[in-house]
This record gives C-alpha cells, sequence and structure tokens, in this order.
C-alpha cells in the first residue's frame, strides 16, 4: 500500500506529531511514495476538465491529486467515495473500507 504526499499529510493531521503520525501509517504497512510530475499533470487536466464542466468548487485539487497518483502508482484506490472516482479515474480500481 503506498501514499502520496496528500494522503500523508491528510493523515498526520490527526495525530499529536508528525512522528506519531509516521510510525502509525508504517506500522500499517503504508509506504511513501510521492506523486511524480507526470501523476500531477494529469490531476491538473482532470480537475480542469471538472471545473469546465460545471464541477463545484467543493472538489479540491488534492482529491484529483490523490485519483491521479493511484492510476499511476497502485492497482487500486482505498475509498469511500468511489462515485468521484469512478467518474473522474477510469480505470482505477477503487476498494471501500467499509465493505468485505
Amino acid at each position: 500500500m503506498v501514499a502520496c504526499e496528500v494522503v500523508w499529510a491528510e493523515v498526520a493531521a490527526f495525530f499529536p506529531s508528525p512522528v506519531d503520525a509516521t510510525e502509525a501509517i508504517r506500522a500499517l504497512g503504508v509506504r511513501f511514495a510521492p506523486l511524480d510530475q507526470e501523476a500531477a499533470a494529469a490531476a491538473g487536466l482532470a480537475w480542469g476538465s471538472y471545473r469546465r464542466g460545471g464541477g463545484a468548487r467543493r472538489r479540491v485539487i488534492a482529491d484529483f491529486l490523490i485519483g491521479a497518483h493511484a492510476l499511476s502508482s497502485a492497482d487500486q484506490l482505498l475509498t469511500r467515495d468511489r462515485g468521484f472516482f469512478r467518474s473522474h479515474f477510469a480505470g482505477l480500481g477503487l476498494r471501500d473500507p467499509s465493505r468485505p
């Protein structure tokens, strides 16, 4: 399992310190894998298309960075928001953590 800097930061916000966050994330077997230039560009294209299509500002670029990173660096994305990622990242495997 991998997490880009966006996911890492979002998770770290719930821990008392960066060290605690890193220890917990690594204990789960998650490896830090930063975005590369191609994934960042793909996220920008997807976000731009979303906004030009009338997409609301409630979706921020971070959602698109996560989707593009998963598409380029993993075989599936762990998310409860399957509808959004299905719509904007065709071909990305999705897994809902609340379902077996």
